[in-house]
């Protein structure tokens, strides 16, 4: 090849993939990188940590002290006055499981409840079962909460949260390719908010509606299941339309971050926090992922409080819109008003 054929070649290249294009590329394939490295740091060695037992019985005390002392301390323990007190903090997903000690005999009872995390459920018998057999003691396990028949394993819960989640960011990205990333103005994003409202009803009851009636899959909770559902399309929605005005189309692979490479795996979903390494751990409750799927837990199993997780996923939607609308231009810019011009001149 000559050297001006070789100049072309190299200009026609440079003229068809810009320095912006592959600083996009660069970035996808960082997120690409940090979506393997999240779910499989968070997924590839599942270990118990100081998941919550309460201990009643005879002896109560001393056993507690001998689970928490564990290598790796995989319970946390409390002892509890009664085996019906114990039973209670499992029903309400105070703790995980509850060990009562016989003590007219060498075997034992562990409540667990499956309806609060599977995973932990089967961690906890593990444990308790291996302790056990160490002091020539047995153990039977009681499931207090099982999965309703249409949750397998538990993950229906989890699995909503995600489509809610995903729809959330997937309609405010398609309105910021539709209509531009950064709103022209403070009014246009306050309009594209607006809209976001409608779809997140729709949304949040549509999944209510698949999970509960029509595949009875949680069924019985459907106006609660249905508001959890539009507070988090809201959620995911306008957090990414705050990323999107604040660094335009750079925003979604920032939402992608957030929600997928580091929001699922740390939700609870196939393992529960308790089985997550530390950072998958700390974050998990902190994100709408992790806040969301705990809720369902909480309004379909365990009808505990869910004002906490409901406070975090609200923050988000807050945060979010307030964002998009104070980092949106007060009034039309330079480049929008040249647009509108050239507009009314053609016309």
């Amino acid at each position: 090849m000559t050297q001006s054929r070789y100049a072309a070649v190299v200009a026609e290249v440079r003229d068809a993939v810009s320095a912006r294009t592959v600083g996009l590329v660069a970035g996808v394939l960082l997120v690409q990188l940090a979506f393997i490295g999240s779910y499989v740091g968070a997924f590839h060695d599942p270990v118990p940590h100081q998941i919550p037992v309460a201990v009643a019985g005879a002896h109560a005390t001393r056993t507690a002290d001998g689970l928490v002392g564990l290598d790796g301390r995989p319970l946390d323990t409390s002892v509890t006055g009664s085996a019906t007190e114990a039973r209670r903090q499992v029903e309400h997903g105070d703790v995980a499981a509850a060990l009562v000690i016989s003590g007219s005999s060498k075997h034992d009872t562990l409540y667990v409840a499956s309806g609060g995390g599977v995973s932990l459920a089967t961690a906890v018998g593990e444990v308790v079962d291996k302790a056990e057999q160490s002091q020539g003691r047995s153990v039977a396990t009681t499931d207090l909460v099982p999965l309703a028949e249409g949750d397998a394993r538990g993950l229906t819960g989890f699995y909503l949260v995600i489509g809610w989640l995903v729809g959330g960011y997937l309609v405010s990205s398609m309105l910021g390719i539709a209509r531009g990333a950064r709103p022209a103005t403070r009014g246009r994003a306050l309009v594209r908010l607006a809209a976001l409202v409608p779809y997140a009803v729709l949304s949040g009851l549509g999944g209510a509606l698949l999970v509960d009636p029509v595949m009875d899959a949680l069924p019985g909770h459907f106006w609660a299941l249905g508001g959890l559902g539009v507070l988090l399309v809201l959620s995911s929605a306008t957090v990414t339309m705050a990323l999107q005005v604040l660094f335009g189309a750079v925003g979604i692979g920032l939402t992608v971050l957030l929600f997928v490479v580091l929001g699922n795996p740390s939700a609870g979903g196939a393992y529960q926090g308790e089985m997550l390494p530390g950072l998958w751990r700390t974050i998990g409750p902190w994100l709408p992922n992790g806040a969301g799927t705990s809720s369902v837990r909480e309004l379909v199993y365990l009808g505990g409080d869910v004002s906490g997780q409901l406070l975090v996923v609200t923050a988000y939607v807050v945060l979010g819109a307030v964002v998009a609308l104070v980092a949106a231009p007060a009034t039309v810019g330079p480049r929008h008003a040249a647009s509108r011009g050239s507009r009314a001149g053609q016309a």
